[in-house]
């Protein structure tokens, strides 16, 4: 039967922290007309959907996509895939594994992170304005629909409570990426099946967890 691993982008497949953080700094130092650097974000930045970082910061207005858009794709210059990507993803397709991304980045955005030679190693990517953000459910089936697979032979691999979150509510097992945004507990509390430490031999350590023992677990 088909399987297939689907990933989420920030924190998963791109080193963004830097990048997002930016964003918001850029962002707040033109709508507040005061100089606002990373260091002034408050700690919980990177994981907070920024119209709270925003408020905090002192900004409660609307948030122009045309200045959100200038000031991500200036700081997304800073993002870089994380190393294992390429490889991992070949090992995957020769396997015969599907692969995917569920991201609630916009498709425009995601091109600024993602170079066109990765993009080509995915079978499907599923982007906020092709359904209903994380924790709905709606991106992974979306995905699952297009590969033809069952939620049951899939696995989500994602770095914040509410990836956790959508692929339980979808049928598929939820694995936490240890070097992501969110700490271990974090994901094992959200309902990771479980919480990879590192990138080390990734493909084989998702082989293994679509075996037999995940669908016991």
């Amino acid at each position: 039967m088909k399987r297939a691993v689907l990933f989420d982008l920030d924190g998963v497949l791109v080193d963004s922290r830097h990048a997002q953080l930016a964003t918001l700094a850029g962002f707040a130092t033109s709508a507040l007309g005061r100089r606002v650097t990373v260091a002034d974000l408050p700690a919980w930045a990177a994981t907070t959907p920024h119209e709270h970082v925003l408020a905090e910061l002192g900004y409660t207005g609307v948030i122009s996509q045309d200045g959100w858009d200038a000031a991500t794709a200036t700081a997304t210059l800073t993002a870089e895939v994380f190393p294992f990507v390429a490889d991992t993803l070949s090992a995957l397709r020769a396997a015969g594994v599907a692969t995917g991304i569920v991201t609630m980045r916009s498709r425009q955005r995601v091109h600024w992170l993602l170079p066109p030679a990765v993009l080509d190693l995915f079978d499907v990517v599923v982007c906020y304005e092709d359904a209903a953000p994380k924790p709905a459910p709606d991106g992974l089936l979306l995905a699952l629909d297009k590969l033809g697979v069952s939620p049951s032979e899939a696995v989500f691999v994602g770095d914040m409570e509410s990836d956790m979150h959508a692929a339980q509510a979808a049928g598929v097992t939820p694995i936490g990426s240890g070097w992501g945004f969110s700490d271990p507990y974090t994901l094992t509390r959200a309902g990771a099946t479980v919480v990879l430490p590192d990138a080390e031999s990734l493909a084989g350590t998702f082989l293994s967890l679509m075996g037999t023992g995940r669908r016991s677990a």
